[in-house]
């Protein structure tokens, strides 16, 4: 009985493989190109709205409903695909985001009005809103511990590749079709190809454990240590009748749950998420519109954000390297108010646009230092159980700040200058810092719960 209780638990085995890009890191490269998707949908807001103002001649308040709808969609799907992830489990969930996604993007793109858009970029959004928690999830329980951060926070390289990709094929077809339609057309085949590819993708032995599917779990542990090449030892499982099972059960009931668990922890979770994520939907969503106010031509304005956005895989590159060394906390701690104030910067030279435009290439590393520790660090701060739903809680109330963010920055624009708002946006940033350093601990080279 000693020695039985000496073994090691599945989980651990997991936790502590060796790292192979053929194993986990294929899992890494399918779990990301869903989150380029997910960065090219949220980016395209920030291109459509001029366009479609222009089609259907709406003023900036009006187009700006565009993104709010979009981004509600997501907030609904982070929520909804986290929660059905873990009742049906990460494989399920991953790979019917993408698939939604596709169908009402195509939908999208014959939308006869503006109103019909709208209502299929929403829905587009449920779909694809899911990427984020479930594929954090996925990728994030298959990776060992040691190289846990480092990948989760390499992660969110895909998200500048997809945000470059949106600004970059959106000022290409506008200059040279004019027709914004396309822009959705050409997104929607390399998406369908993903879906595809994602059925390859073996179902989280963490959540199979969880689940109390005892027989499965094992079958996906056991070819993990032989196509990794490590060392088979002898580990225990929990007995299916009394291993924890997740339930979807009811929105509030989940909400319930994830408060429950630690209100300090989802307090600091939701206020990063809200605040660092606003300030960077109000810059992709609003900044082709800052520069094409100040005279830039509009396909260049989209090809310059494409820039910015390119630029955060060096801030990747910067949060891979320190997030084992310096820590979650310290890096959002400085890199989260930082890349608002830069904002500030953009706005206050706008009228030298050589000086802007270095500040927004400045602004684009520092802020993809901030996201991807944002989500490595929220997605660590979870037991397994609830790691989905306290995730996809979390990404679905900043994508409402999100979206309506964007939406009353366009109206206060005009009143209070953009330099103010971005102030403003900053100033909330430093208050959930606060709430950080106070109520959350750091979870550098932690096991998962």
């Amino acid at each position: 009985m000693n020695n039985y209780l000496k073994l090691p638990t599945g989980e651990s085995i997991v936790q502590n493989l060796p790292w192979k890009w053929g194993v986990q890191g294929k899992i890494f490269v399918i779990g990301g190109l869903g989150f380029m998707f997910d960065a090219w949908d949220v980016t395209l807001n920030g291109a459509l709205i001029p366009l479609v103002a222009a089609e259907w001649g709406l003023d900036r308040t009006t187009a700006a409903l565009l993104g709010t709808g979009n981004l509600l969609g997501m907030a609904l799907g982070a929520f909804l695909w986290g929660t059905i992830a873990d009742k049906i489990g990460r494989k399920k969930a991953f790979t019917w985001t993408l698939l939604i996604f596709s169908i009402f993007t195509v939908a999208g793109a014959l939308a006869p009005s503006f109103a019909w858009f709208v209502a299929f970029r929403f829905i587009a959004g449920v779909g694809l809103g899911g990427c984020i928690p479930v594929d954090y999830a996925l990728v994030g329980e298959f990776t060992p511990a040691k190289q846990r951060g480092r990948v989760l926070t390499a992660m969110d390289g895909w998200w500048p590749i997809g945000a470059a990709l949106s600004f970059f094929i959106s000022g290409w077809v506008q200059a040279t079709t004019g027709n914004w339609r396309l822009i959705l057309a050409v997104m929607v085949l390399p998406a369908l190809l993903v879906f595809w590819i994602r059925r390859s993708v073996p179902e989280s032995p963490l959540y199979l454990v969880r689940a109390g599917q005892r027989d499965k779990a094992a079958k996906v542990i056991d070819d993990l240590v032989t196509r990794t090449g490590a060392e088979a030892k002898p580990y225990t499982l929990p007995d299916p009748a009394s291993a924890p099972r997740l339930s979807a059960g009811s929105w509030l009931d989940q909400l319930v749950k994830v408060w429950r668990f630690s209100p300090k922890i989802t307090l600091v979770s939701w206020s990063l998420f809200l605040t660092i994520l606003l300030v960077y939907y109000l810059a992709l969503t609003w900044m082709p519109s800052i520069l094409s106010d100040a005279g830039m031509a509009q396909s260049t304005a989209l090809f310059m954000t494409s820039v910015m956005a390119l630029m955060g895989l060096i801030g990747v590159a910067i949060a891979a390297l320190l997030v084992e060394k310096v820590g979650r906390k310290w890096l959002l701690g400085v890199t989260g108010p930082l890349s608002a104030f830069i904002l500030v910067l953009v706005a206050v030279t706008i009228n030298a646009p050589t000086i802007a435009l270095v500040w927004m290439l400045v602004f684009g590393v520092v802020i993809q230092v901030a996201i991807p520790v944002l989500y490595a660090y929220i997605s660590e701060l979870y037991p397994t159980e609830l790691r989905s739903s306290g995730f996809g809680w979390a990404s679905s109330f900043s994508r409402l700040g999100a979206g309506f963010g964007p939406l009353l920055f366009a109206a206060l624009w005009p009143v209070f200058g953009l330099g103010n708002l971005f102030l403003a946006a900053g100033a909330l940033v430093v208050a959930a810092v606060i709430l950080m350093a106070f109520f959350a601990p750091e979870t550098k080279g932690r096991a998962l719960q």
